[in-house]
């Protein structure tokens, strides 16, 4: 399997597949691809089979259903458009070595992946729609492709290094990050409402991938232009 990621402000991630190779993503992520590749939705694609494991996935912000690309009869081409603008970026996964990734995040990556709940919990409905705050654990073994909004700051944090985030910036982060929500009180918030700040804790060792634009702040942005039936 070879992958390209290309563009700028809307990237888009093109793989090219050999026979019998097979790339895994969400359904309604395809952009294009040749004639000879072969798809097949399923409901145990990623690791997660069973009514558990596919519930999980929905909650993360995944869908029911996941397709598998296949190439067929030769090599083949798959891709993948950004849905809002940003970066791409590959990854590996390894057993002991997962992610956890914002709701949206998992673009596409090898079926021998599992993509599950990470963290869920109940912040405010200014933000997150009423969804509360989710993060989709990455695990098992292989490629995998990451959305992210806006530009990407990473870090690198040392064994007890911290930092505090808005739960809308945090991107990705490797698990050995421990990771909480936390509150800052006497600041008033008009996206969450009441007078507490969530603020995401992440404390190292481990990596993690911030990310500029949160789906809050594009919605807010685009509001002004929408029609007024759909100021919601």
């Amino acid at each position: 399997m070879r992958s390209e990621i290309s563009g700028t402000t809307l990237p888009v991630l093109t793989v090219t597949l050999e026979a019998g190779e097979t790339i895994l993503a969400e359904t309604d992520r395809l952009s294009w691809m040749t004639s000879n590749v072969a798809m097949r939705t399923t409901t145990g694609a990623g690791g997660a089979s069973g009514f558990f494991g596919v519930l999980g996935r929905a909650i993360s912000g995944g869908g029911l259903f996941m397709t598998e690309f296949t190439a067929q009869g030769g090599e083949a081409l798959v891709a993948f458009a950004a849905t809002v603008p940003g970066n791409i970026i590959e990854t590996h996964v390894a057993p002991g070595q997962g992610f956890l990734v914002h709701r949206h995040g998992f673009l596409a990556g090898a079926p021998s992946l599992s993509v599950g709940v990470g963290v869920q919990q109940s912040l405010g409905a200014g933000v997150f729609g009423g969804d509360g705050f989710v993060l989709q654990r990455l695990t098992g073994e292989g490629t995998a492709f990451i959305e992210l909004g806006g530009e990407i700051v990473s870090y690198t944090l040392q064994a007890g290094q911290d930092l505090l985030v808005h739960p809308g910036h945090v991107g990705m982060f490797e698990e050995s990050v421990g990771f909480e929500i936390t509150t800052v009180p006497g600041v008033r918030n008009m996206l969450f409402g009441g007078d507490g700040l969530f603020l995401a804790h992440l404390t190292g060792p481990g990596k993690v991938w911030l990310q500029t634009l949160t789906a809050a702040k594009l919605a807010h942005a685009l509001r002004p232009y929408l029609p007024a039936g759909e100021h919601r």
